[in-house]
């Protein structure tokens, strides 16, 4: 009997042995997940690398499951600068956060969806917040950017104020930086981009949100472009 082949991105490939790999997957039926990839660093096609649509057909038992067969499913997105930046930020951010062997189809299809768009030069920001709401989402993370935790609908010359596990509480009578306008978020709900305020509130928002979960432990991907923006400028 033939193994069925599913889809499937590679999110990081490490060295493993003679000629093998270690791969981190995102699985249509099984989300994340590490394998072994037989034969990854020879000359068998396809290769194991990132942003690569594929087919595959796993096995084994346990924690670490076993690449059978591969195969390329079309094209690949072309990712290059900052759009490449961004993709390794989405595979990190899926290791990170996501948990082994929990199948996630809506996430799969965002995530099929954010690697075309930033393959066909579309904004990065909006793709970003998008994505990153999205994945709070799927792990249960997500509130209402509609209503405050006292269940009133946020007011557009309101404050608010993020608090973990709750969501957005109103504030009165006050003004700080570490708050957010009612405006703002209910751009950033609507997806509302061309709003001013809506990309500011919606990125130091999700970052909030992202660094409580991610814990101490800083984003390789973050850092990495961090480093080659200050060498751009030395």
């Amino acid at each position: 009997m033939q193994p069925e082949l599913r889809p499937a991105w590679v999110l990081h490939v490490r060295p493993w042995r003679d000629s093998s790999a270690l791969v981190d997957l995102f699985c249509l039926d099984q989300g994340v997940l590490r394998a072994v990839w037989r034969g990854a660093r020879g000359r068998r096609a396809p290769q194991p690398q990132p942003f690569v649509p594929l087919l595959l057909a796993l096995g084994g038992r346990g924690e670490l499951a076993t690449v059978h067969q591969a195969e390329v499913a079309g094209s690949a997105p072309r990712l290059h600068g900052n759009a490449l930046f961004s993709g390794f930020y989405l595979n990190e951010l899926l290791l990170r956060l996501m948990p082994q062997g929990e199948a996630q189809p809506l996430l799969f299809a965002a995530y099929q969806s954010v690697l075309q768009a930033l393959a066909d030069g579309q904004p990065l920001e909006p793709l970003l917040r998008q994505f990153e709401w999205q994945l709070l989402e799927a792990l249960g993370y997500a509130f209402s950017l509609s209503h405050d935790t006292q269940e009133a609908p946020l007011q557009s010359d309101g404050s608010y104020c993020w608090q973990a596990g709750e969501g957005l509480q109103p504030v009165a009578g006050q003004t700080s930086p570490q708050l957010f306008s009612g405006a703002g978020l209910l751009a950033f709900a609507a997806a509302d981009w061309q709003h001013p305020q809506a990309l500011p509130t919606a990125k130091r928002l999700m970052r909030l949100v992202l660094a409580g979960l991610l814990g101490d432990k800083p984003l390789h991907s973050r850092q990495l472009f961090l480093s080659l923006k200050e060498s751009d400028r030395d």
